[in-house]
């Protein structure tokens, strides 16, 4: 019998699908030898072939159709999770702006997913490169930051142990991101697109991981016709409710 929140199961088939859509833009790439593969020891063959990065695999017909749609459902998604994520915590913490700018930095990081999927590499090399810093930058800061929260709102009772695999993810996904930029300044371009990769699976492992908490919970829309305005608040916004009668610790 199924005890928990169907809702559980959005996190881990988000980042199943996104990694499984990504491999295939890096598969189709390879066998059309845009790319080199990962296990190459050296990106060029002839001069014709580019360094496995997941932006240069999406760069060229027919995987750039596929990265560009990975992207975009990958960036709507993401997005629907931050959104969840809030709701989840906005009556937990009793600090709202860590909350909200926990969905604000998430929300402009799912927003530079549409750019880097639609705006490829060789083409609008600028923008790609701002929907980069947005997806990866502001997406390290918010692993960061929901670390700490998970720590401090201590769900359940099961904050603290959630709370140090995010806190190894997050510096597992800093130290990728530090290693790829050290790297790519040195011209280890292979190194450098293996760190990028291992990069954004640690990402998406993170992401997957808030089915523990979703698991708890219910997330309902209400819909009224009352004209005259609404009766509560709860009437009218998307709300959370537990399973379970005891109340989380607070922020």
């Amino acid at each position: 019998m199924w005890n928990y929140s169907p809702w559980a199961l959005l996190p881990p088939i988000f980042s199943a699908c996104t990694a499984v859509g990504l491999w295939t833009v890096y598969f189709v790439a390879v066998k059309h030898e845009k790319i080199s593969p990962l296990s190459s020891q050296h990106w060029k063959k002839n001069g014709s072939l580019y360094p496995p990065y997941i932006s240069m695999a999406g760069n060229f017909p027919p995987a750039s159709c596929i990265f560009s749609e990975v992207m975009n459902l990958a960036a709507f998604v993401g997005f629907i999770i931050a959104v969840l994520r809030y709701h989840q915590l906005k009556h937990v913490i009793d600090k709202p702006w860590l909350n909200v700018g926990s969905l604000v930095l998430f929300s402009i990081g799912c927003f530079g997913m549409t750019l880097i999927g639609n705006f490829q590499l060789l083409t609008e090399k600028a923008i790609h490169n701002s929907g980069t810093f947005m997806t990866f930058g502001l997406g390290t800061v918010y692993c960061w930051v929901q670390s700490y929260i998970t720590l401090k709102a201590n769900l359940k009772n099961e904050g603290r142990k959630v709370a140090i695999v995010r806190f190894l993810l997050s510096a597992s996904i800093t130290l990728c991101m530090v290693l790829h930029f050290t790297l790519v300044f040195q011209r280890l371009h292979m190194d450098a697109a293996r760190c990028q990769w291992a990069l954004v699976m640690f990402f998406l492992i993170f992401l997957g991981t808030f089915a523990t908490e979703f698991r708890h919970n219910r997330f309902d829309v209400v819909c009224t016709d009352n004209c005259g305005g609404p009766v509560s608040l709860s009437e009218t916004h998307s709300e959370v409710s537990t399973h379970q009668p005891d109340q989380p610790d607070q922020l």
